[in-house]
């Protein structure tokens, strides 16, 4: 009988700590707190859309990237072709089908881990800010501004930078020589040693807070305000048709990366040096290679030697591959969070 009771006792034991479990579980869902695993499952998920938005968008604009690199770095003494369809025209005569898309793959296992986390670090950099801005202001209800926004995307931007930054340096090498990503991370190391991975990363970060900073602010502002007036009538039921949302994204890419190309032509110029294959390149045949002590320098010889037009060398084909490349980014980002079932948005 004792025995009996101990097993009966226990049992009950069990079922109560079950219900209250389930209690508290319950408690959780209704005050909007989600249990450990769901926080990690809504984590990955947010990842997994973040480098699937990369991936398709840097995919459908590769020829364009590619031709953008090559005219940064085209030889200034024998100019091969000045035009976007020009440019496009010769790669494929020359390269075929291939050359268009040469470098995309290295070019999507970088951009993939770095869009996953630029997305995912925007939204936690965002609650942050937006809960520092509140506990600040005393506003409960205050939402992010244009400038908050801006910091976020700055942030989140330097985030994703650092972390996948050799592999951006090595992408623009394959770019114009080299056989894949492993064969030139490993001569870049044996040739000029760790730091040449690095060589450009000040410019790099100083240029992804204006550049990414801006995306996300005007994407969000421009969405913000189309929701809250309607203007247009482009608002339907608190929602956006996705034509607009590109339209937004389109805006925003074309607003970021015209105020910080010419720190990404000054980026591939300083990854090129010390170089030996990249002489001809960047110089001209019978030429002495220029060499840079340092951003500010890399400005100065840039503009003395070319001109200031040399800042922004493939800008009309970056122009043309960032409107649809970001917008695409930035619709695919928050389509595929709905398919994966996520709460959480980027201006949450």
């Amino acid at each position: 009988m004792a025995s009996e009771d101990v097993v009966g006792k226990s049992r009950g034991d069990t079922a109560v700590t079950t219900i209250v479990n389930l209690a508290e579980e319950a408690k959780l869902a209704r005050e909007g707190v989600k249990a450990p695993g769901h926080q990690i499952l809504t984590i990955c998920k947010s990842l997994v859309a973040g480098g699937v938005a990369g991936g398709v968008s840097r995919t459908a604009v590769a020829p364009l990237e590619r031709l953008k690199i090559l005219l940064q770095v085209q030889n200034p003494h024998s100019i091969k072709y000045n035009g976007t369809v020009q440019g496009l025209k010769y790669i494929w005569r020359t390269e075929g089908l291939r050359g268009l898309f040469k470098g995309n793959g290295t070019n999507c296992a970088r951009i993939v881990p770095n869009s996953a986390v630029k997305f995912f670090s925007y939204e936690q950099a965002s609650k942050g800010i937006l809960w520092a801005y509140r506990q600040q202001t005393g506003e409960e209800d205050a939402q992010l501004t244009p400038l908050l926004r801006l910091g976020a995307g700055a942030c989140a931007g330097i985030i994703a930078m650092s972390a996948t930054y050799p592999m951006d340096m090595v992408r623009g090498r394959i770019t114009v020589q080299y056989r894949g990503m492993f064969h030139a991370l490993g001569t870049v190391y044996r040739e000029e040693g760790f730091r040449a991975l690095y060589k450009g990363w000040l410019p790099s970060v100083i240029g992804v807070v204006p550049y990414v900073g801006l995306n996300f602010a005007v994407y969000e502002s421009l969405k913000d305000w189309l929701l809250q007036t309607n203007s247009f009538g482009l608002a339907n039921d608190n929602e956006l048709h996705v034509v607009t949302r590109l339209g937004c994204g389109a805006v925003a890419g074309t607003i970021g990366q015209t105020v910080a190309y010419p720190l990404d032509v000054i980026r591939r110029r300083m990854q090129m040096v010390g170089w030996s294959h990249a002489d001809s390149i960047v110089t001209g045949q019978g030429k002495e290679a220029l060499q840079y002590n340092g951003m500010i320098d890399a400005f100065r010889k840039t503009v003395r030697h070319e001109g200031v037009g040399a800042l922004y060398k493939g800008l009309v084909p970056n122009s043309v591959k960032v409107v649809p490349s970001i917008a695409i980014a930035f619709v695919t980002y928050e389509v595929v969070k709905d398919v994966l079932g996520v709460e959480m948005r980027i201006s949450d």
